[in-house]
């Protein structure tokens, strides 16, 4: 009872403490915006619940994910609302031994956006432009970036797990200045929670937002509809691919497309690898 007592005791002082820092200012953030404090006390408590018990994440290959250095950590992107992000983050953190930040690149839309823009800024999300990206990378930072964009994570149910284009190449560029490694990620499990059966266009673009997703329940069910549904997860780690034999070559467009579909290839067949591994239910780590 006095052990509880003390866990309890301790738990509440930690959390006044918590509040009092946060009152008087007497925390640090980073050049970018990253609340380091905020993001492991309250960010990722928020969302290990999504994580463990209603996704059931389950990380493979961690062992190529560097442990310490800069690394472009490039995934596919897909479900409607960009719960992968959050999710990748969080594994990152979370399964790796060195408890690694992901610092994610977002799109101009998300930090138009109210209270997205300031969550995002304050988890470690940064601008998608090539200065931005520079920093991190020079800093030995991970940094996490989804090439298909709004095509990806807006795609209609019916094209699920199939990549869309990578753009054009900007990431590789990156990783080619910066002669840090690209570690392709594959993701399975974010298809399922918001299947979107149609776009209303229209609405789109009279709101200013890429695509309007109509799903079983969403709108029908209002804010009920922006439930995901409880996919089963699976994030694989992908084998890095080494640029520092391409160093000064980040604008030479067929390197660029070469190791651009590289990636996407690699993904993709991952992609394929593990939606079998789910369907038989075998999740074991290799």
């Amino acid at each position: 009872m006095a052990e509880q007592r003390d866990v309890w005791d301790n738990r509440v002082a930690g959390a006044l403490a918590f509040l009092r820092r946060r009152l008087t200012g007497d925390y640090e953030v980073d050049e970018f915006g990253f609340d380091q404090e905020l993001t492991d006390s309250v960010f990722y408590p928020m969302l290990r619940p999504l994580y463990r018990d209603w996704f059931r994440v389950e990380v493979r290959g961690l062992a190529n994910l560097p442990a310490t250095g800069g690394a472009l950590v490039v995934a596919n992107h897909s479900g409607t609302i960009a719960v992968d992000a959050e999710m990748l983050s969080l594994a990152v953190h979370d399964e790796h031994p060195a408890g690694r930040y992901l610092r994610l690149l977002g799109a101009d839309l998300v930090f138009r956006m109210p209270f997205v823009s300031e969550f995002a800024r304050k988890s470690g999300t940064t601008m998608a432009c090539d200065a931005d990206v520079d920093r991190l990378l020079a800093t030995g930072e991970l940094v996490g970036v989804f090439p298909e964009g709004f095509k990806g994570v807006g795609k209609l149910y019916r094209d699920r797990y199939k990549l869309q284009r990578f753009g054009r190449g900007g990431f590789v560029a990156a990783a080619l200045r910066a002669g840090s490694p690209i570690v392709p990620v594959a993701i399975v499990g974010a298809e399922e929670i918001y299947p979107m059966i149609a776009d209303l266009k229209p609405l789109a673009r009279l709101i200013g937002t890429p695509y309007f997703p109509i799903t079983p329940t969403f709108p029908w069910l209002g804010p009920l509809g922006l439930i995901p549904a409880p996919s089963k997860w699976l994030i694989e780690f992908c084998e890095p691919i080494d640029t520092t034999e391409y160093l000064g070559q980040a604008d030479d467009p067929a390197v660029i497309f070469n190791l651009g579909d590289q990636v996407r290839e690699t993904i993709q067949q991952t992609v394929y690898q593990l939606l079998e591994i789910r369907a038989d239910g075998d999740y074991r780590k290799p």
